[in-house]
């Protein structure tokens, strides 16, 4: 009986890791509308998945996570935009993006105040637009505005949060913003005239969500970082596979009608662990440096470059793109 006793002590030893001997991940992440990372969320997903005592971590804008990431204080961070990524890398900080998890659309744009007298790009000019400063919104209006030939310096920009664009929306104090869903959708439903979404962007010039993770931690960590893309990938497949309960999720998560989730949901390109290793988003380890992902990378530096917000260009573009643990991850 002892002998028997003993053994299935040492077995369940051997198959339940107990809390105190896992790891501790922390995992940031910003609310981008509805989309498959709160499926995934909602679901526990990560926690089910992952071999690891696993957090999560609101921001409410890139900027705000990356002295965190600087910090290691996070081991993952989710739907960052690129230029944020882009700024860090141009100064060395040794960050990958492992996950792409979908292109902007239209969930994203340029929004005008009715009664701003707004009506194309040039009227602009001499506007007050709220931005998220360093985040995708400098690149996507000096994109525009470079576009339209008018100078970056002829908006007159004022940097805020999301949740802070919407207050200034309500009192009058900017003409436009330019932002992403949540608060691009609400701007648009409290009576906004859309004048550019995302879509209006190239493939390789593009607004993306990222999931990136410290190169060295990944490196030393592979399988919990296979295994944190296989959870995000579970809620990609779960929405493809079960939109109406994925919206109904979403909704919940979001505090949002379902409706409401469902025309957010529609502004976005979503990309599963196999779309990853595809030219259009990442790429192979093989094909990386010709990767959507990676010119993506090459062109938004080119313009922070050009209005001032990077120094220098990142040496090395393509050796911040981590394919290797989709395709692991995919298989």
């Amino acid at each position: 009986m002892r002998k028997t006793a003993l053994a299935a002590l040492i077995l369940s030893t051997v198959i339940t890791t107990p809390a105190w001997a896992k790891p501790s991940v922390v995992i940031g992440y910003e609310n981008n509308g509805a989309d498959p990372w709160m499926v995934s969320q909602a679901q526990h997903l990560f926690q089910k998945t992952m071999a690891a005592n696993v957090q999560l971590k609101f921001f409410d804008s890139g900027p705000a996570a990356m002295s965190a990431l600087a910090s290691n204080s996070l081991q993952f961070m989710c739907g960052l935009g690129v230029p944020p990524f882009v700024a860090a890398i141009s100064q060395g900080v040794p960050l990958g993006i492992i996950f792409n998890q979908e292109r902007y659309t239209s969930a994203a744009g340029i929004v005008v105040r009715p009664g701003s007298g707004i009506k194309t790009i040039a009227d602009l000019k001499g506007k007050k637009i709220a931005i998220v400063e360093g985040s995708q919104s400098s690149f996507e209006l000096a994109t525009f505005l470079a576009e339209a030939h008018i100078p970056f310096s002829a908006v007159h920009q004022l940097n805020m949060s999301p949740p802070e664009m919407r207050v200034a929306w309500t009192t009058k104090s900017i003409d436009a913003a330019i932002v992403w869903d949540p608060v691009f959708d609400a701007l648009h439903s409290m009576g906004g005239k859309i004048l550019k979404t995302d879509a209006d962007l190239p493939p390789d010039a593009s607004s993306y969500n990222i999931c990136i993770a410290d190169t060295q931690w990944a490196k030393t960590h592979p399988k919990l970082v296979t295994d944190f893309i296989r959870a995000l990938d579970q809620g990609v497949t779960f929405t493809r596979t079960h939109p109406h309960q994925a919206l109904a999720l979403m909704a919940k998560q979001a505090g949002i009608t379902i409706a409401t989730a469902k025309t957010e949901l529609a502004g976005y390109q979503i990309f599963s662990a196999k779309d990853q290793t595809t030219p259009h988003v990442l790429g192979t380890p093989k094909t990386v440096a010709t990767s959507a992902t990676t010119k993506t990378i090459e062109n938004t530096a080119k313009t922070l470059l050009k209005i001032g917000r990077i120094d220098k260009l990142p040496p090395h573009p393509a050796n911040a793109v981590l394919p290797q643990y989709a395709e692991a991850a995919a298989h």
